[in-house]
């Protein structure tokens, strides 16, 4: 159990109902879908939530990118009420189920309530080991700033140190995101920021380049960092260079360097900062170890965010992240269970 502050750690994402089923090949052909790739979910795409739950013995369970990685953290903290995260439901039996799912994971969860849209819901699709996510942002799409000025949430913005949010939410509310970056840079506080998905610096660039100067600490993997580099020009596919490239774009922040983390699956996470990269080994499962590889990426930034709160080395944060994210893939969707054991 730590002893760490209530609420030091504030995120904004999009609470998704993650309706979690395996599937075959075809499924996803039938919806142009891809393995390991997520996308915001069209038209087509639509009629896939009710055959998931219909033909499928398809599992509930509390999602979105930010929510996830809070979750996890919370769970590593063992300190309920060290993470508050900020997101927009529908005023319906999915928000209910994914509020009670969160605060039992110790996450304070300050909603915003839509009265127009039903709550967000993910399809996860799972062929073998791979995940396909198409979400339905619905509710999600419709936060807006004003939630994060009212007095009760400015009090929980004065209150924190850390602030992360999630690529996915540059598609839904721009203003709130530089309204926690200014307010992170004014407090001389970390602003960090995950790339989310290729689709994110891909399609939403202008937005992400409105945020990136904020930005302190940027996540992503490989093929959301092989997409920036793409999309910025930044000339090499080699992804040390492009971590240093990214970590030396302009800051606003100067006198503190940016710092870039590369998750590559199961081959070496890379640390870029000041100049200098550092690999962290990632020891590898056997095949039928691994249920579902869904939340991997949130699981790390959760075992991440764990440490940082505490004050540890990034060295430290990086490992727990590794730590966690090997913990969520062997078992299905993003869950754990029990005490956690991870030692520095």
């Amino acid at each position: 159990m730590t002893n760490l502050r209530n609420g030091i750690l504030l995120g904004c994402g999009n609470p998704l109902l993650d309706i979690s089923a395996t599937v075959d090949e075809q499924f996803l052909a039938n919806y142009e879908l891809l393995p390991n790739n997520a996308i915001l979910a069209e038209e087509k795409h639509m009629p896939i939530y009710n055959e998931l739950i219909e033909k499928f013995s398809a599992d509930y369970i509390a999602g979105g990118s930010v929510q996830n990685s809070f979750r996890v953290a919370q769970w590593i903290l063992q300190q309920p009420g060290i993470a508050v995260f900020f997101g927009c439901v529908g005023k319906d039996k999915y928000a209910e189920i994914l509020s009670k799912k969160a605060t039992d994971d110790g996450v304070n969860v300050q909603y915003q309530f839509c009265e127009q849209a039903p709550t967000g819901t993910c399809a996860v699709l799972i062929t073998g080991t791979q995940r396909s996510l198409c979400a339905n942002l619905a509710a999600a799409n419709k936060f807006t700033v004003d939630h994060l000025k009212k007095p009760d949430s400015d009090k929980l913005l004065q209150n924190a140190e850390y602030f992360y949010i999630s690529g996915f939410f540059l598609t839904v509310s721009i203003e709130s995101i530089i309204t926690v970056a200014e307010h992170a840079l004014n407090k001389n506080q970390l602003f960090m920021m995950n790339l989310s998905a290729p689709f994110i610096p891909q399609f939403f660039k202008d937005n992400l380049e409105k945020v990136y100067p904020y930005i302190d600490i940027i996540f992503g993997n490989e093929a959301e960092t092989l997409t920036f580099a793409q999309e910025r020009n930044l000339g090499t596919e080699d992804l040390k260079e492009i971590g240093l490239k990214m970590s030396a774009l302009p800051k606003k922040n100067e006198a503190r360097g940016r710092i870039v983390i590369i998750t590559q699956g199961s081959d070496p996470v890379l640390l870029i900062q000041n100049g200098n990269i550092t690999e962290f080994q990632v020891e590898k499962l056997n095949t039928e170890q691994i249920v579902d590889t869904n939340g991997a990426g949130d699981a790390f930034v959760g075992g991440f965010l764990a440490q940082l709160v505490q004050g540890n080395s990034y060295d430290s944060c990086i490992k727990c992240g590794i730590w966690a994210a090997r913990q969520i893939i062997q078992r299905s969707g993003c869950t754990f269970d029990g005490v956690p054991d991870f030692k520095l």
